[in-house]
């Protein structure tokens, strides 16, 4: 969906405005799970229930972030970006608000999966507008600058938390994520509409969702988008088994486990960097992928045997670097093979990480935590094998495929939109 990209700003105040609106709405999605990380522990004894109950509240956390992304794409590209961003702000804040009443541990979780739902919104948005507005080297300078100042929000997340949940406890987390979303919404009227109405979808309301069908079809993208899954499924595992490890197990302090964090989501930029060193891209999936596998079942065995925090350390730093190349080569294949339909490639990418993560963050709580981890880790790791494995035998990334195009079926315009010329070849072409 292409716009008149002439008459997005490339200096001034507005495209400071838009950069940082970007960095706020793209670390909103990093501190709805990662601040509250840290009060996890002090939650079970809150609620009088078991860890395994208290880890589904980062599932039906990830549950609504994944599904909201699905809904939300299509919605958007029909609707418009502004709308559909203030709609889910407002769910976010009713969800941050009511969580913090909870009476139960249920009702903490059911709130959770709005408050998924509503961040979803900024968290999907923060990589749709800019393909709004940019393209080319105007399009890679915004993301550059988004990605590089948002990098510091997975590290700094877990650190605040540590110190509000020490402070004022739990409720106090929630409270700042409720003042975070009113923030985001009082600076959206500022934000221009960066989707036309000559650009979005029409016809049948079902028809903006057709293009999922098509996603499916395409062998490499799913591929490429099961990677990244079994990537941050890892990740996931890693980041709700942590609190109890560091915390209960080793009698660390909730600030304490916050610096450890933080220092540890350092590396995943590292590794994120060094994945663009690769050529072809998919090299260093393959590379990330086998020397994870043999790091995790250092882990594994570290977690059955060696009970030592600096060592449990040491292997995470070194997988979590790994994970940082992955989802760097995932998400950058994936989209080359969903370019034609960002949006929803997009929504189908985040999606299928956030099914990953729900699925690991309880099974990591079941029996002695430690042991939990260490097959939930070695599992995943040997799924992630798998993925980097198939990548390996698919045709040179970053280039067109049979399966980017009408082999699968795929239509050979992007969207059924209003304007079909201005997504046209010749048009992608200038815009580039």
């Amino acid at each position: 969906m292409a716009n008149d990209v002439s008459t997005s700003p490339t200096s001034g105040g507005y495209y400071a405005f838009i950069i940082t609106y970007l960095v706020l709405l793209s670390a909103f999605g990093s501190f709805v799970n990662d601040m509250y990380i840290p009060t996890l522990p002090d939650m079970v004894k809150a609620f009088h229930c078991s860890v395994p109950t208290v880890q589904l509240g980062l599932t039906f956390g990830m549950i609504g972030l994944g599904v909201g992304e699905m809904i939300l794409g299509p919605f958007s590209d029909r609707w418009g970006r502004k709308p559909i961003l203030i709609a889910a702000l407002i769910i976010f804040a009713i969800g941050a608000f009511c969580s913090v009443w909870s009476k139960s541990i249920h009702e903490f979780i059911w709130w959770r999966l709005v408050q998924g739902l509503g961040a979803s919104g900024g968290y999907f948005l923060a990589r749709t507008i800019p393909a709004d507005m940019y393209r080319g080297r105007d399009l890679a300078k915004v993301m550059a600058l988004v990605g590089a100042i948002n990098g510091f929000a997975p590290a700094s997340a877990p650190v605040i938390g540590g110190f509000v949940g020490k402070a004022v406890g739990w409720q106090g987390i929630f409270w700042i994520l409720f003042g975070f979303s009113l923030l985001l919404l009082l600076l959206t009227p500022a934000f221009k509409e960066s989707l036309p109405v000559k650009n979005r979808v029409q016809g049948h309301f079902g028809i903006a969702f057709k293009n999922y069908i098509y996603l499916c079809r395409n062998k490499n993208f799913v591929i490429h988008t099961l990677l990244k899954g079994a990537a941050l499924g890892m990740l996931f595992a890693y980041i709700s088994s942590a609190p109890f490890i560091i915390q209960t197990h080793y009698g660390f302090t909730q600030l304490q486990f916050g610096l450890f964090m933080g220092f540890n989501a350092l590396f995943a930029a590292g590794g994120a960097m060094i994945a663009l060193k690769f050529k072809p891209l998919k090299n260093g999936a393959v590379f990330a992928g086998r020397v994870l596998f043999l790091i995790t079942i250092g882990q594994f065995i570290c977690l059955y045997t060696v009970h030592s925090v600096w060592v449990y350390e040491a292997w995470n730093i070194c997988m979590i670097f790994c994970m940082g190349m992955l989802f760097t080569i995932a998400n950058t294949l994936a989209m080359n093979e969903g370019r034609n339909y960002a949006g929803d490639a997009s929504a189908m990418v985040g999606f299928v990480g956030y099914v990953f993560g729900a699925i690991t963050s309880p099974l990591v709580g079941i029996g002695d935590i430690l042991h939990s981890t260490a097959i939930t880790l070695l599992v995943m790791a040997a799924i992630t094998l798998v993925f980097t494995r198939m990548t390996k035998v698919l045709p040179p990334d970053l280039e067109s495929t049979p399966q980017s195009a009408t082999a699968t079926g795929l239509p050979s315009y992007s969207k059924p939109l209003a304007s079909q010329a201005a997504d046209s070849p010749q048009n992608t072409q200038t815009n580039a």
